[in-house]
């Protein structure tokens, strides 16, 4: 972080942010001004290249095609996610929809926010994610006990299998909003099979009461779960009988299985996307996924990240769900290389023994190449 930025600066200040470093420069010279002005200049020409790949498929060399989605919080996002060529919606985090507010929000509320990003978003998907409050999201009318790990304890679906109530309200909006476009389903921070059967069965309860109320919905929508618990990722040949799709939230899943906190400066040298344990937890469940029939998308920072992005694409991931600063770029990533050779690399992997040895070998690998695509006309 900038730690005691504030205390090196004066009202009035120049500073400089580097947003590809972090760096900041207090009170920069001339010749530094100079220096970051052109790289400003080459940012924007880069951004324009970029632009040229908005309408096109995500698609490799050899004509592997995966969806390119993107991660949204609210309705507002939706707009300039879909200009930037968003082939729909792979996470709509609903939790911040019962932030910043003292009441919890209303089925109409909730059926109004997923309504227009589906209408907007069609004939694209859109995927709702079930509540995930607790860990680090908290809200003041919803009182979470207080907890030693809030991030191991009582969150996520394990709320809402509690709270009936609230699941079901959450439930009825999405099952509504999937009457006026594409909408799946999907729960969060899912352990094993036990829970997804138990948000079904609510599931279920859910779509008979609008049928006997004669509320049009999706009868066939989609249900997902997300894997990112090393128990959902051992047993994910079990869940895969009982979803339609598994979202990897890479970001838990790293974090969890390496029992390491990311933004704990002392042990963040530890959180390793490449690790071996990663690698092959990764390449376990989208094989038990694929077997099944069923697809595998991939959320959080990984699927933002170049180098990670092929890494997951050799490893078989069927979806990107990105943020939308990120697509263009991702896209022209994916666009620039084979799958075959990301495939080709990817089995090298996860041969290797170490996290330093995994990284060394990809970046040796990759980095060249996803210079070269980004910088291609």
């Amino acid at each position: 972080g900038l730690r005691d930025i504030t205390k090196k600066t004066k009202p009035g200040s120049t500073v400089i942010l580097d947003g590809n470093t972090g760096r900041v420069t207090i009170n920069p010279t001339a010749k530094q001004i100079e220096r970051y002005q052109k790289e400003q200049k080459k940012f924007f020409s880069y951004k324009k290249r970029l632009e040229t790949a908005r309408d096109l498929p995500a698609q490799t060399m050899d004509g592997r095609e995966v969806e390119l989605a993107v991660n949204i919080a609210g309705p507002e996002e939706i707009d300039v996610a879909l200009e930037n060529g968003a082939e729909g919606v792979g996470l709509y985090r609903t939790e911040y929809l019962y932030m910043n507010r003292t009441t919890l929000p209303t089925e109409e509320e909730q059926l109004k926010a997923y309504k227009v990003v589906a209408q907007k978003a069609n004939p694209y998907t859109v995927i709702i994610r079930t509540l995930d409050l607790g860990g680090d999201k908290f809200i003041s009318h919803f009182p979470v006990p207080q907890e030693i790990n809030p991030f191991m304890g009582w969150r996520a679906i394990r709320l809402c299998l509690e709270k009936v109530d609230i699941f079901k309200v959450q439930l009825r909006a999405i099952l509504r909003a999937s009457h006026f476009g594409k909408v799946k389903v999907m729960y969060p921070m899912i352990s094993g099979v036990e829970e997804v059967r138990k948000a079904n069965k609510i599931l279920l309860e859910v779509k008979k009461e609008l049928r006997e109320k004669k509320i049009p919905f999706a009868e066939d929508i989609d249900v997902g779960a997300m894997i990112e618990i090393p128990s959902a990722a051992i047993t994910a040949d079990l869940i895969a009988k009982e979803v339609d799709f598994f979202s990897l939230g890479t970001n838990d899943l790293i974090q969890y299985t390496l029992a390491v906190d990311r933004v704990n400066e002392k042990v963040a040298y530890l959180y390793q996307p490449t690790h071996p344990t990663i690698l092959r937890l990764i390449d376990n469940v989208i094989r038990f996924a694929h077997r099944q029939n069923i697809w595998v998308g991939a959320c959080g920072e990984m699927s933002s990240d170049p180098l990670f992005v092929l890494i997951l694409l050799g490893l078989g991931v069927d979806e990107f769900s990105v943020s939308p600063s990120s697509l263009l770029e991702i896209k022209k990533i994916i666009r620039g290389i084979r799958w075959d050779e990301t495939e080709e690399i990817v089995s090298k992997l996860l041969k290797l023994s170490t996290s330093s040895q995994t990284r060394h070998f990809a970046q040796r690998r990759l980095s060249k190449k996803i210079k070269k695509i980004l910088e291609e006309e």
